[in-house]
């Protein structure tokens, strides 16, 4: 943690126990909003957030209409529409911003969320909790197959993926949708007067001509069916409220630190804004905040720094006196878990109850290995995280909150975080 971080952490610290004891003493938090928090606000008067830069393609009128097409299906469904750009305040990434918007709405146990993919322009990606509920993310995945959607704008396109959510067959409507990406579309075309006969060039051309027919539908057949089993490839969930990485491989380990104190600084000033009087879990926030940035300090790794994050969730979720699932079992950096399920580690005649991603829950399902973080076992080997000895490692000890809380694991492994 840099030296800056470090001197803001404490001085807010200090401030926080200062102001306890005293909430009259307490100024109101005048700070202006996040673009989360302001999300989430607007989100309490209308289920549709248009930004200013797409109110071209979707006007306020058509913003009522589909509000008024939203509370007619009794879903609980928001549609947030924003741009994305790589360093804004949800990283560039829709992910992001669907946790973020989640974690800061009052009533997060049963969302659907409509947001732009930030990896394919011109597309919307659907979110969902609990798990395939509606089956919203093939649903809203589906509507940007549609013929009928080929030439349609955003307002239309988001019409129709609220639709098909409401309809509960996403599933079905996606594989139909993309049912004819994986088939031939060429046809079978009898040759012309002459086609056989004649001289060699004519011959040759021909032969030129009957490839070029056939060759051009094939690769543009193969360029869609990539797409759409890249589409498929990256179902997965909204996780972690304020943290969403892709894969642990892409994960940038400076990256990540950069957004762990981020978070971290962000729960402190969230804490400090609190009402000891009426925040039964403020006292636990205050110790997520500091467990996490000790964490942060003595970090070595990936694994430390998504325990920071674990932490910081720990302590946002006892701020709401909403606990939730804790964050992927396999891979914390896959964000909040979506459900549990039984799973026996190789080896062993045990089952973890481990709390899971989407992602990881379609892999167990179809009997394939889920991504796990990795850490580096006694020998040197990189081994999954949870293969690391209980006695080396809290967040072996913990499953990133799967097993026991992180804080109460931290404690427990105190003075070292690992």
């Amino acid at each position: 943690m840099s030296t800056d971080v470090k001197r803001l952490i404490t001085l807010l610290a200090t401030l926080l126990l200062a102001a306890l004891p005293t909430t009259a003493a307490r100024a109101a938090d005048g700070d202006a909003p996040s673009a989360g928090q302001r999300i989430a606000n607007a989100l309490r008067t209308s289920p549709v957030y248009v930004d200013e830069s797409y109110v071209d393609a979707v006007p306020p009128s058509r913003q009522r209409q589909l509000a008024d097409r939203i509370r007619r299906t009794g879903l609980p469904i928001k549609v947030v529409l924003t741009p994305f750009t790589k360093g804004d305040a949800f990283d560039g990434d829709s992910d992001v911003l669907a946790g973020i918007v989640r974690d800061r709405l009052p009533d997060r146990r049963e969302l659907v969320l409509i947001a732009p993919d930030s990896d394919f322009p011109d597309s919307l990606r659907g979110y969902e909790w609990p798990a395939d509920t509606h089956q919203a993310s093939r649903a809203v995945a589906a509507a940007g197959f549609l013929d009928e959607m080929r030439d349609a704008g955003l307002a239309d396109l988001t019409a129709k993926a609220v639709d098909l959510v409401a309809e509960g067959k996403g599933e079905q409507r996606y594989e139909e949708a993309t049912a004819d990406l994986g088939g031939s579309s060429a046809q079978s075309t009898k040759p012309g007067p002459g086609s056989g006969s004649g001289s060699d060039s004519e011959s040759g051309s021909g032969r030129t001509g009957w490839w070029l027919l056939l060759a051009v539908p094939a690769l543009a057949l193969t360029a869609l069916t990539a797409r759409a089993a890249l589409l498929r490839s990256r179902k997965r969930p909204p996780a972690l409220p304020q943290l969403v990485f892709a894969t642990a491989r892409a994960a940038d380990e400076a990256q990540v630190r950069r957004r762990a104190e981020a978070e971290a600084l962000a729960l402190g000033e969230e804490t400090r804004a609190a009402d000891a009087a009426t925040t039964p879990g403020l006292q636990q926030a205050l110790d997520a905040y500091a467990a996490a940035g000790t964490v942060l300090d003595r970090a070595r790794g990936l694994p430390d720094l998504a325990g920071a994050l674990a932490l910081v969730q720990e302590g946002r979720d006892a701020l709401a006196d909403s606990p939730g699932l804790p964050l992927c079992f396999f891979n914390p950096l896959h964000g909040r878990a979506a459900l549990r399920t039984g799973w026996r580690p190789l080896g062993r005649r045990d089952r973890l109850d481990a709390a899971v991603c989407q992602e990881c829950a379609h892999a167990l399902r179809d009997h394939r290995a889920p991504e796990v973080l990795t850490d580096t076992g006694g020998d040197g080997r990189t081994v999954p995280y949870f293969e690391v000895p209980a006695g080396r490692s809290v967040w072996s000890a913990t499953g990133y909150g799967s097993l026991m809380s992180p804080l109460e694991g931290f404690n427990s492994a105190r003075p070292r975080a690992r």
